[in-house]
């Protein structure tokens, strides 16, 4: 019990700032620009175990989603969360100040190529073919370009938070 105590005093920050994060989803914003693939980008680095990770993607996504509601494509919407924070759990000693606009970017083009597929195979707005393929990510360019400033904004902001943070708490 102490050990699991422990464990959550250590934790309480990128946890808090991950839920403030997903949360965030809640108030007024313009399409898509929200700090979700930021929440999956810096959980990788902030928990050493990745069950974590998926968790609090997991909980503050369905906790967002309760007062947002449900939609079609939520299941390739999370696919893409937890794919994003797989893939950036496995390079997380890489992340680092420099590089956080490229993984930015990176992490929105999977989520943009993920969530979009959802929308072709599951709205019925697009021929089912190439063609309406394409026309589907066309037409959701611009929810990209909000993805993108998004995630660069809220990934920055979740570094620097940290490391500040933490350069607090060994002080």
């Amino acid at each position: 019990m102490q050990k699991l105590l422990k464990t959550l005093e250590k934790e309480i920050f990128p946890i808090s700032l991950i839920l403030i994060l997903a949360l965030a989803r809640l108030i007024p914003h313009p399409p898509n620009f929200t700090p979700i693939v930021a929440v999956a980008i810096m959980s990788s680095c902030f928990f050493r175990k990745i069950h974590l990770s998926f968790a609090v993607i997991i909980v503050s996504m369905l906790l967002a989603d309760v007062f947002i509601g449900f939609y079609n494509n939520m299941f390739f919407v999370y696919l893409s969360l937890l794919l994003i924070a797989f893939i950036f759990f496995k390079i997380s000693t890489k992340i680092k100040l420099q590089n956080l606009f490229i993984f930015g970017f990176l992490g929105s083009v999977i989520f943009f190529l993920i969530s979009n597929f959802g929308v072709w195979i599951l709205s019925g707005m697009y021929e089912k073919n190439l063609s309406g393929l394409i026309y589907c990510y066309f037409l959701a360019l611009p929810f990209f370009v909000n993805t993108v400033l998004s995630t660069i904004i809220f990934t920055y902001s979740a570094f620097i938070a940290n490391n500040l943070f933490s350069k607090k708490a060994i002080l």
